[in-house]
């Protein structure tokens, strides 16, 4: 007989190493990954992403019933995000979102709303198979109300889905999603290493090098 693996335990492994690396500090971030029936399990929202159990996630169902082990468990502020993200993206399998330094810090680097990449190697697995790729990800405004980041995010992905599957809202972190929990978590690994590379180049003056 086929054993089921609950998917939250893998979530449960992933916080627990973003937290390590100091990318869910406190009770920051948020992780789901996407069912069969198009439902979600998302991390609970006011709880250490270092000490999850599987009691500690709210699953949502497309029709916006909720199932949680406990009256008192809420979902994640931002689970409009993650609800948009599946609705937009059919691909998606998961959607991981952390509050890191550099993602904050790179966001400052530019004043408009898109960040150029430099073209490094790593962006080969986010699935950038290009000679000198020209890359760049999407940056939005930290409003106060989540909804007004998720309309602006709904008007901007719609007509122009970004080629890369992620984006920054700017003093805040950063968000991706993938086909798989274990390919979010990679994705997160290589932008963050874009990033600390960006704000390494920025420290020896070569910051230049990240619009070519």
């Amino acid at each position: 007989m086929e054993t089921v693996i609950d998917p939250r335990t893998e979530l449960i492994t992933t916080a627990r190493h973003f937290y390590q690396q100091g990318w869910m500090v406190g009770t920051a971030g948020n992780l789901s990954v996407l069912l069969g029936d198009r439902s979600f399990w998302i991390t609970a929202s006011g709880l250490s992403k270092g000490e999850l159990s599987t009691s500690d996630f709210v699953r949502i169902y497309p029709d916006n019933r909720r199932e949680t082990s406990s009256p008192h468990l809420k979902p994640s502020a931002e689970t409009a995000i993650h609800q948009l993200i599946y609705t937009l993206f059919p691909e998606a399998q998961a959607c991981y979102h952390i509050h890191s330094i550099e993602s904050n810090l790179v966001a400052r680097f530019v004043v408009g709303d898109i960040l150029p990449l430099p073209p490094l190697e790593m962006l080969k697995g986010l699935g950038v198979w290009e000679e000198n790729p020209s890359c760049t990800v999407p940056i939005f405004t930290n409003h106060l109300q989540v909804s007004q980041i998720v309309a602006e995010m709904s008007d901007r992905f719609k007509p122009n889905p970004p080629k890369i599957p992620a984006f920054i809202i700017r003093d805040h972190g950063l968000t991706v999603w993938a086909s798989s929990p274990q390919a979010a978590r990679n994705y997160i690994e290589l932008l963050d290493y874009i990033f600390r590379y960006m704000v390494a180049a920025k420290k020896l003056g070569i910051e230049g090098e990240n619009n070519k």
